[in-house]
């Protein structure tokens, strides 16, 4: 079976690139199809993390063990695309280059049959320029109702007036 996956840089502009892959191969061929379509030298780390239908962030596989027990954890040269995509969890989410947080968002677009005297991987089609410099992040994160955040966000911070304590405690 052959993946067409659409990679797509998380940016404001369009850049995204279609993909396709043979369902039998490991994480580690879609990094380097990555990495080559989008013209990345591939001297960096990289990870792919499992995500759910609202993109939030899941399990990691990275591309080396570096957990404390070897062998404890998934990673890209020994895990297969069928092991972790298909059809109800279609969703990763791969980092490039930890120094400069290159996102992208990986779908699974479709499931196919191999095409006779056709090579795999292709690059099948590429839209937009990836940017000098990977786009800004921004990190935000919703406190848990009762969370002492929550609490914390309706207090003004700059009034201590308010605030049943000593400054001068020391």
């Amino acid at each position: 079976m052959i993946y067409r996956f659409r990679v797509i840089l998380d940016t404001h502009e369009d850049v995204f690139r279609d993909l396709e892959i043979n369902a039998e191969d490991t994480l580690e061929d879609l990094h380097n199809v990555i990495v080559q379509s989008f013209g990345f030298g591939g001297q960096e780390m990289a990870s792919f993390y499992l995500s759910d239908p609202e993109w939030v962030q899941g399990e990691e596989i990275p591309m080396f063990d570096m957990s404390e027990v070897p062998g404890e954890i998934k990673v890209m040269n020994e895990t297969f695309l069928e092991d972790v995509v298909n059809e109800q969890s279609p969703r990763l989410i791969y980092v490039y280059d930890f120094l400069n947080m290159w996102t992208f968002l990986v779908e699974l677009a479709e499931i196919a049959e191999i095409e006779e005297g056709r090579t795999y991987p292709n690059l099948i089609f590429a839209h937009g320029h990836i940017p000098e410099e990977a786009p800004e992040k921004e990190f935000i994160a919703e406190p848990e109702s009762g969370s002492q955040d929550a609490l914390d966000r309706d207090y003004d911070t700059d009034d201590y007036q308010d605030l049943d304590f000593d400054q001068n405690w020391n």
